[in-house]
């Protein structure tokens, strides 16, 4: 395995699930009344046999017990069965999200390579969980199933490095503006201070703060790869971060006006609350943008 596996890995992983999920909402019952290991079983065998290079397949309980052996190409491990398999990823995964999931790769026990495990939760038709059906597949084949076209490479390079020159692009203008902010402190002789240029330079630096951690953020998720699939902003994350940054820069901002204008011209006040309306204003829509995106998320 190699840096550019994983990486093809998480490039792919929604397609790697949807063919899973697609391979278990065929063949295994879900949502039915008098569900029973008797009926479940034999369905997981025949993916396993449509799946060659399929390593094995179990099914769990609600409760992250094994309840079945562990089938295998030509044999089947027994003792397998009443193991618990709670504190697995592909158990409670499948069981906080209610839906096919795939795990990340880890060293198989049986093979001792790398395998990726698919886990469907199965419910009876009053909505309980009854049991969990997993399915075990070597990394490289699921990097077979999953394997980008020649038109989703393209793009993935393409946007990976239109991303590249955007955030340079964006490094370059937060410097320029920390620099032209810095100058206001050091282009006037003491005797010469005026609280006006503090005043714009704590603006031009809170303005390259904020572009620069948006670069930063960019180049971590859009070309890096380091987004967490976990976050409650999941593929949100860039736009909640370019919102805060702008909010904590109109923060200060309004901080800076307030004292400025307390100092020098204290009917301007009402104007400095206005901006400190507009950032409550943000902050309620950010914090509604970021409950109903979670919401759709776990949905």
């Amino acid at each position: 395995m190699t840096p550019s596996d994983i990486q093809d890995f998480s490039n792919s992983r929604t397609k790697a699930r949807a063919y899973f999920c697609y391979l278990f909402s065929k063949n295994i019952p879900n949502r039915l009344p008098s569900l029973s290991t008797e009926m479940i079983v034999p369905r997981l065998l025949k993916i396993k046999a449509d799946l060659e290079s399929c390593e094995g397949v179990y099914l769990l309980d609600h409760r992250g017990v094994q309840v079945s052996p562990t089938y295998l190409d030509h044999k089947q491990i027994d003792e397998d069965a009443g193991k618990i398999r709670a504190d697995r990823a592909y158990y409670y995964r499948a069981v906080r999200e209610g839906r096919c999931t795939i795990t990340d790769p880890y060293p198989s026990l049986i093979t001792r390579d790398l395998t990726v495990t698919a886990s469907q939760p199965i419910y009876d038709e009053a909505g309980v969980l009854k049991y969990v059906a997993c399915l075990d597949m070597p990394f490289d084949e699921v990097l077979k199933i999953a394997h980008l076209s020649t038109f989703d490479s393209f793009f993935v390079k393409f946007f990976k490095y239109s991303y590249s020159m955007f955030s340079l692009a964006l490094i370059a203008v937060a410097m320029l503006l920390f620099f032209k902010g810095m100058q206001s402190f050091f282009l006037y002789e003491i005797s010469h201070f005026n609280i006006k240029d503090v005043f714009e330079a704590t603006i031009l630096i809170t303005l390259a703060l904020a572009i620069f951690d948006l670069a930063k953020t960019l180049i971590e998720e859009e070309i890096m790869g380091r987004t967490k699939e976990q976050s409650i902003f999941g593929a949100h994350k860039t736009m909640v971060r370019f919102l805060g940054s702008i909010i904590i820069a109109l923060s200060i901002e309004a901080l800076m006006l307030v004292f400025k204008f307390a100092i020098t011209e204290p009917q301007m006040l009402l104007y400095a609350m206005f901006i400190i309306a507009g950032v409550a204003m943000l902050l309620i829509s950010l914090a509604i943008y970021i409950k109903n995106t979670k919401e759709k998320i776990q949905e």
